[in-house]
């Protein structure tokens, strides 16, 4: 009987801490539930059925929404625009800040304020940015504008051409998030010990020699995690383009969060959004699990 007590005793308290517990994070999971996986699992049978203007009751159609993407040339533009794009912000982005941490880190003098001017840009909301560098980019008046005319000798609409809008937004997005990139080298950085420096300054050890080294390897966790945070936002970062280009031209901008935006609210077809939804959150994962799976066991933690 005593030891009937003492078991159910237990089972009482383990019960009392666990619900604690659990009451506490229930609203969190609440919200996430609510906000995310709900919508993920919504998206993922929506995206099985044909919903429009012509078909305003959902009909189901399989896989025909996916099959109908693989023949649908706007989508696999704004596809290939989202793969270029990310492969011109995410490298320079995470080089950029790396360099910018090296030197707040390093400077003697004025250190907060290059702290400051490097982060300055993230703290500006992106429909303000997108104004500042429409200014910029506007034919006849923009500083960039009139930089690429004076180099080609001629007018040029650098959001206007096809040739040149994507790269023109790359070099916005770079200025945009490198700062923001720079507060984690930099926190990396000063997890480092000092005296590995000093050891190999004593070594006679030179300082790009220190970096490559000492400072890259040993940063390697945060350039991991930046590098997923990176990729994931040049997928979902698109509210430069409602106001600079609307991806425009000729969907030379275009990218696919704005697209699946545009199918559902402008033209009004869920089904194919939906399934355009599936699509990105699939690669993300993907993307994300070869980062975690396959670079976590050459990096160097301590």
């Amino acid at each position: 009987m005593e030891g009937l007590n003492g078991m159910n005793a237990g089972w009482s308290e383990r019960l009392r801490r666990n619900g604690f517990g659990w009451g506490l994070v229930l609203p969190s999971l609440l919200f996430l539930c609510l906000f995310t996986y709900y919508p993920m699992f919504k998206s993922f049978w929506l995206s099985f059925y044909e919903k429009n203007l012509a078909t305003p009751e959902p009909l189901f159609v399989g896989f025909d929404n996916y099959i109908n993407l693989l023949h649908d040339n706007v989508f696999m533009k704004v596809f290939s625009n989202n793969i270029w794009f990310a492969i011109g912000t995410v490298p320079t982005s995470l080089a950029l800040a790396f360099l910018m941490a090296l030197f707040a880190d390093k400077a003697i003098k004025g250190r907060g304020l290059a702290r400051l001017s490097f982060f300055y840009p993230n703290m500006i909301p992106m429909i303000a940015v997108a104004n500042i560098w429409l200014f910029l980019y506007t034919p006849h008046f923009g500083l960039f504008a009139r930089l690429a005319s004076w180099i080609t000798d001629q007018p040029v609409n650098l959001l206007g051409t096809p040739d040149t809008v994507m790269g023109a937004l790359v070099i916005m997005m770079i200025w945009k998030e490198a700062g923001y990139f720079m507060i984690f080298y930099l926190a990396g950085m000063q997890q480092i010990p000092k005296d590995l420096y000093e050891a190999a300054a004593v070594s006679g050890v030179g300082t790009f020699t220190a970096i490559r080294r000492i400072t890259i390897p040993l940063t390697m966790p945060t350039t991991l995690f930046v590098a997923v945070v990176a990729i994931t936002n040049s997928f979902k970062l698109v509210d430069h383009l409602w106001i600079m280009t609307k991806g425009g031209p000729n969907n030379a901008s275009n990218l696919l969060l704005y697209y699946i935006y545009e199918s559902t609210f402008n033209f009004y077809d869920q089904g194919m959004a939906a399934s355009m939804t599936v699509i990105m959150i699939v690669l993300l994962l993907l993307i994300s699990s070869l980062q975690f799976f396959g670079w976590d066991r050459k990096i160097h933690y301590e």
